[in-house]
């Protein structure tokens, strides 16, 4: 069943892209090629979801983590590397979350992408994509993992792009690309570094040897470091750019220009995880290194806090979705810098059904509203789409942390555990923690009012034309409003209460020194109560400024205009890089090619040569004026060269 729940999305991919190729002959009908494209990828895609299932069944409640070997890989003097499937609770929980959320996306996408000239290629890159996600949570080492790690950067890179004739969706495939390869520098050396230390890259022979070499020192340009730091903080790098943390999340809101069912996908459920699945997957080795876990604090916890404040002034829905993900990614890597990794992967798994569903609702109202993505031009809709309402309610009460959705129970523990770690990077991650989830109510329900409600500010031809999703769209978004509601009561004793030791085994490592997961049970009660209530004071205040009082929020953008820009611009970090590294860039790559390559090495070389020799044919070729007199005085000239050189040549 592992075999089939990894590699049947792989099957999908391969069949739907021979069936581009077929689609490229005159003699079959586009249609049926494509309707045999989305049968067959969102076919393997629920079959694999199917097998993801009984799969968890067996490790989990069956309690049977075991790893199937498959074959040797690389076998290279120390280093043996084998391409095995390793099944624990931590990679059967990714396993049926990834299939069952992709298998979601791939049924809505026949609806959404119905339209388009390319389905084929769209379902083979959406199979490929999860195929490469399935292998990174199922490695068995980190060189399998760097092998999905660096597919789901390459489909990335092509879903992003995926309408190529747009200058905008190149320009977001190719920054995505960038930013996520400075990351994956980081965790190349990092897994560099981890063999030095440890000559292997197989994790349980890692986890095994760690507690041995807890106080080994590497020496790295003529400094010693602590050695297990060291590959933890370049592990943590790669993490940064896949899941796009402060720094390094610039990529993030731009790969909206991709289709939305790509957002869904890259967003909520897969590629941007993986960066915490590592985290996680790593605990053994990020335990014994206090100074990386309070980098992992600080950072996700700075993420968490500059993510919501943009997101309260964005006007794109998608973009605002976006970066509501990169706000909640922060949380995940804050709760695993407390060591409450548990924590971190229960918020992970309910915010993959609550982002997917927002996202796909989001699709859903782009679909009724002729394309139109600026929530500026929507309004007045909500009676014209009311399912699509109401399951983006459902999406924003679980992202809310409203009880009793599942954003509540997974966030909430979350902020308890940041807390109870009584730390002081653990209460800077509490208290913007806090601010956060202040935001993140406030932009929901901006978000929410300014689609839904008020007067219509689309045009009328638009309006006319608002209609409620097909039922292709609709299904698969009851699918994930389910998990939205329910994952909560489901998951919470096991991933994160009393069932919790039991729960996860040997798949996640806490030392005894970094109780947050356990204290968090002991919290007093404002700690527990306050997410709510700052939740609920953001509901309250986005009511007021955009159902009560709209003009103010335009009033107050006029009256601070210096801090609305900030926001609106992303506090300027892409200005900022263009300054300090593309500028730079631009510079020294034309001053190389019209200096360097131009003038010295052409200008001097082929180039140069190539000039001296038309000037002497030219001055050779002047020679032949078609004048007599000209050959004869030529002529004349030869022999008394001749004639003074033979003797002056025998004088002696």
């Amino acid at each position: 069943m592992e075999i089939l729940a990894v590699f049947l999305p792989l099957i999908g991919a391969i069949v739907a892209g021979f069936l581009v190729f077929v689609g490229t002959k005159d003699d079959h009908p586009p249609n049926r090629i494509d309707k045999a494209a989305q049968w067959v990828t969102s076919g393997a895609m629920i079959l694999a979801a199917a097998a993801a299932g009984f799969v968890f069944w067996d490790v989990v409640p069956g309690n049977n983590p075991h790893t199937v070997e498959l074959f040797t890989w690389i076998d290279s003097g120390a280093l043996e590397v084998s391409w095995a499937i390793k099944l624990d609770t931590l990679s059967a929980v990714m396993l049926f979350m990834v299939t069952t959320v992709s298998a979601v996306i791939h049924v809505y996408s026949i609806g959404y992408m119905h339209h388009d000239h390319s389905i084929p290629r769209f379902m083979c890159y959406l199979s490929l994509f999860s195929f490469f996600m399935l292998m990174l949570v199922s490695s068995d080492n980190l060189a399998q993992l760097f092998f999905g790690w660096e597919g789901v950067g390459l489909c990335s890179y092509l879903l992003i792009g995926f309408w190529y004739d747009r200058p905008a969706a190149n320009a977001a495939a190719i920054k995505a690309f960038l930013v996520n390869r400075v990351g994956d520098f980081g965790f190349a050396l990092g897994i560099f570094a981890v063999f030095v230390l440890f000559q292997s890259i197989d994790y349980d022979t890692i986890f095994a040897a760690v507690p041995g070499r807890a106080n080994v020192m590497m020496t790295l340009f003529g400094f010693e470091f602590h050695a297990i730091t060291v590959c933890a903080v370049l592990l943590f790098i790669g993490a940064m750019g896949k899941s796009a943390q402060l720094g390094l999340h610039t990529w993030l809101p731009d790969a909206m220009e991709g289709p939305t069912p790509v957002s869904a996908l890259i967003h909520a459920a897969t590629m941007v995880t993986a960066g915490v699945f590592l985290v996680v997957r790593m605990s053994p080795l990020f335990e014994y290194s206090d100074t990386a876990l309070t980098l992992v604090t600080v950072v996700g916890a700075s993420t968490a806090i500059f993510a919501a404040t943009v997101a309260c002034v964005q006007n794109d829905i998608k973009r605002v979705i976006a970066y509501s993900t990169c706000s909640q990614l922060g949380y995940m890597f804050f709760a695993a810098g407390v060591s409450a990794y548990s924590a971190g992967m229960f918020h992970l798994i309910t915010h993959a059904f609550f982002k997917a569903l927002l996202f796909l609702g989001a699709g859903s109202v782009i679909h009724a509203m002729s394309d139109e993505q600026d929530m500026r031009k929507m309004g007045g809709i909500w009676k014209k789409i009311p399912v699509t309402y109401a399951l983006m309610w459902i999406g924003s009460l679980a992202l809310g942390g409203v009880w009793p959705f599942a954003g509540y129970f997974s966030k909430d523990s979350i902020l308890e555990a940041a807390y109870a770690a009584n730390t002081l990077a653990g209460g800077y991650a509490f208290w913007l923690g806090i601010a956060a989830a202040f935001l993140t109510a406030f932009y929901s329900w901006r978000l929410l009012i300014m689609t839904f409600h008020g007067q219509p500010r689309a045009d009328k031809k638009v309006m006319a034309k608002v209609h409620e999703s097909p039922k292709v769209m609709i299904l698969p978004l009851m699918v994930l409003a389910a998990g939205a509601m329910f994952m909560g009561y489901v998951g919470f004793n096991s991933f994160v209460g009393h069932g919790m030791e039991a729960f996860w085994g040997k798949a996640i490592l806490v030392l005894p020194t970094h109780p947050a997961m356990e204290a968090a049970h002991h919290v007093p009660l404002w700690v527990k109560y306050l997410p709510l209530g700052v939740g609920i004071a953001g509901i309250t205040l986005a009511y007021v400024l955009y159902m009560g009082l709209p003009s103010v929020p335009g009033m107050l953008a006029n009256r601070m205009q210096g801090l609305y820009r900030f926001l609106l611009n992303k506090w300027y970090f892409d200005e900022l890089y263009d300054l300090i590294f593309v500028r730079p860039a631009f510079y020294l790559g034309r001053g190389l090619w019209k200096s360097g390559d131009g003038a010295l090495i052409d200008g001097v070389g082929p180039d140069g040569i190539a000039a001296a020799v038309r000037y002497l044919a030219k001055r050779a070729a002047a020679l032949q004026s078609g004048y007599l007199y000209h050959y004869a005085f030529a002529m004349v000239g030869g022999v008394v060269v001749l004639v003074t050189w033979y003797l002056f040549g025998h004088s002696g």
